[in-house]
């Protein structure tokens, strides 16, 4: 069966500022939190009713798809072949709770692997970065232009500090090193929007040492229009089922920090 693309990214658009809405309206009252896999990897029940939301849209509108989620609210096995929906409800659930800002809505649509349509949105500052595979990245229907070059010296790379400080991090002096030499770093806390601000030249790099395809499943699709490279720590393509590391950035500087930094196995 073909698929209308413009078409499917019209329906997944509405249905994202619908979620946004929804998330909006529960921060007037007192939100329900719990810990995952540590006291610091926090759960809400909005998280979960936001992903019931899409998975619902998804399993009336189009049955035939496949549905992958960050707090498993479909339990059959997601599969990538044919066209599967990538989902985080709310990316940067500790900012949601803590700050009632700088966390976004993730949805990504692959097809046989390959992504087609990514969508991230700053619920609170109500930014929709989104990409259409082949005709380029938008910000709130403005096309980002492709990205330029910094070198790195004056480049600023989204980074969490905590990285560099933990003795158990194997990559920890790598990234010391990193900091010591790029001309700053910044953390927002979500995945999302840094890879986003990649794709619109507000960082130029990012890096996590541990994601899920969830958190970057649409990042990646956007980054690709404006000519960013996303992939894992030594340069690999990133899993759509596996967790790993991440460096998305502009790709001079990619194979830079690669080659340099953080490609050697730690």
């Amino acid at each position: 069966m073909s698929v209308d693309w413009l078409e499917l990214e019209k329906v997944a658009t509405n249905w994202v500022y619908e979620a946004g809405h929804k998330i909006k309206k529960t921060l007037a009252g007192p939100i329900d939190i719990e810990s995952k896999s540590n006291p610091d990897d926090l759960v809400t029940e909005v998280d979960r009713a936001i992903e019931a939301f899409f998975y619902e849209k998804i399993q009336e509108a189009f049955p035939e798809h496949y549905f992958l989620g960050e707090e498993g609210i479909s339990d059959e096995e997601p599969s990538l072949d044919g066209t599967v929906w990538i989902i985080d409800p709310i990316d940067g659930t500790m900012n949601f709770i803590h700050q009632k800002q700088n966390f976004a809505i993730s949805v990504a649509i692959y097809h046989n692997k390959v992504g087609m349509i990514g969508l991230i949105y700053d619920v609170m500052r109500d930014e929709l970065f989104h990409a259409h595979r082949g005709k380029g990245a938008f910000l709130n229907g403005a096309e980002l232009p492709p990205v330029k070059e910094r070198p790195l010296h004056e480049s600023v790379i989204g980074l969490n500090a905590r990285w560099v400080v933990e003795e158990t991090n194997p990559y920890r002096n790598p990234l010391k090193a990193l900091v010591r030499d790029v001309r700053s770093i910044r953390s927002y806390g979500s995945a999302a929007l840094e890879m986003a601000y990649v794709a619109s030249d507000r960082l130029d790099g990012y890096l996590s040492v541990q994601l899920s395809p969830w958190d970057y499943a649409a990042g990646m699709i956007i980054l690709n229009e404006v000519g960013c490279v996303a992939s894992n720590f030594q340069g690999d393509p990133l899993s759509l089922t596996d967790s790993g590391t991440l460096f998305a950035s502009k790709p001079h500087l990619h194979k830079e920090i690669i080659s340099i930094y953080i490609g050697e196995e730690y």
